[in-house]
């Protein structure tokens, strides 16, 4: 276990020596960035998605206990009976009541964190049973206590108004800290820029700005070292074509030997420069 951390801190060391490390920090702190504002963004449109449907089903579910009502009058009191209709919505009453407490994935539900909501959902479990109890056997609604049916559905509206609107206040109150977060996130995204740009891309800029001078004055330099000495073998070779005496070329022909030495000298010395700079 202790390689790893090892392996990390030399690679950090020798990436400090060789002058790397301020690029390694611009490029991860602006990946670090741009996965944490992502992060948070896609969260927020995943919680916004998920409030929005909670809203809108436990809306639904008011109108889906006055439909069970609606439908128990046709079946008892009417020919236009639909047990099938009856039970579908019975069942949708129990799913959808476990679906806002405990969460569907399929239907893009978070589970239910607020402890407020939790209570007054269980303080609707007495009406829900009361009216699934009541409506549970289809074929013998004539036993049916409409006086009953009609107080735990009037209460179960009650209780579900009061619920949908905690929803929707939390939603609201979801939005705001959202909104929050992700302003304190842009300022701090701001700040880490404006700081890297000060003390990481200022630094390199002048240091390259540095180098590009010292360049242009080395090449200034050994350019005019380079031309004396080419212009120098020039007036030898000159003046050796035209000398006729063994002993005066000879000691031309040291001459120049001396400036090719000296060429040899400058251009050693031109890539001793480059390297440092």
């Amino acid at each position: 276990m202790k390689f790893i951390p090892d392996l990390i801190k030399n690679f950090f060391k020798n990436n400090f020596r060789k002058g790397f490390n301020a690029y390694y920090l611009l490029v991860f702190t602006i990946i670090l960035l741009t996965i944490g504002t992502q992060s948070i963004v896609q969260y927020s449109l995943a919680k916004q998605s998920s409030d929005a449907v909670v809203i809108n089903i436990a809306g639904r579910q008011r109108m889906l206990s006055q439909k069970i009502v609606k439908e128990f009058y046709n079946c008892k009191y009417s020919e236009k009976c639909e047990y099938g209709e009856l039970k579908s919505a019975l069942a949708s009453l129990i799913r959808v009541d476990s679906d806002l407490q405990n969460g569907n994935d399929k239907i893009g539900i978070f589970p239910l964190k607020n402890e407020d909501i939790r209570m007054n959902f269980a303080m609707l479990r007495p009406y829900l049973n009361g009216i699934v109890e009541a409506l549970s056997d289809v074929q013998n609604l004539d036993n049916v206590s409409i006086s009953d049916l009609k107080y735990n559905e009037k209460e179960f509206v009650e209780l579900m108004d009061k619920i949908v609107w905690q929803f929707q206040k939390e939603s609201e109150k979801d939005i705001s800290n959202m909104m929050i977060l992700e302003k304190y996130l842009a300022i701090l995204s701001v700040l880490i820029v404006l700081i890297e740009i000060l003390f990481i891309v200022n630094p390199i800029i002048n240091k390259i700005v540095k180098q590009n001078k010292k360049l242009e004055e080395i090449a200034w330099h050994q350019s005019h070292a380079f031309a004396n000495h080419v212009k120098n073998i020039k007036d030898h070779q000159y003046v050796l074509k035209v000398e006729k005496n063994p002993e005066r070329q000879i000691e031309i022909i040291k001459f120049v030997v001396e400036e090719l030495d000296g060429v040899e000298q400058v251009s050693e010395f031109m890539v001793k420069a480059l390297k440092r700079a």
